[in-house]
């Protein structure tokens, strides 16, 4: 998984999988899913990123990946 974060745009995309790009499924007025033919998710793009993730603060990105049994 990779996250990018473009400034100039204020844009986040979370790398999901590889694979061939087939269509963008709007989530919301913010989120756009970008999916493979065979359905796999590719991605996830924030739009507005500073104004829809309360507290984001791209000098200061980090994750915590906690797993849930």
């Amino acid at each position: 998984m990779n996250v990018r974060y473009d400034q100039k745009r204020d844009v986040m995309y979370i790398d999901m999988a590889n694979g061939e790009y087939d269509r963008s499924k709007k989530i919301s007025d913010s989120i756009v899913v970008d999916v493979a033919k065979d359905g796999t998710i590719l991605g996830i793009e924030i739009l507005d990123t500073t104004e829809n993730i309360k507290y984001f603060d791209p000098k200061n990105l980090s994750i915590n990946l906690q797993f849930v049994q």
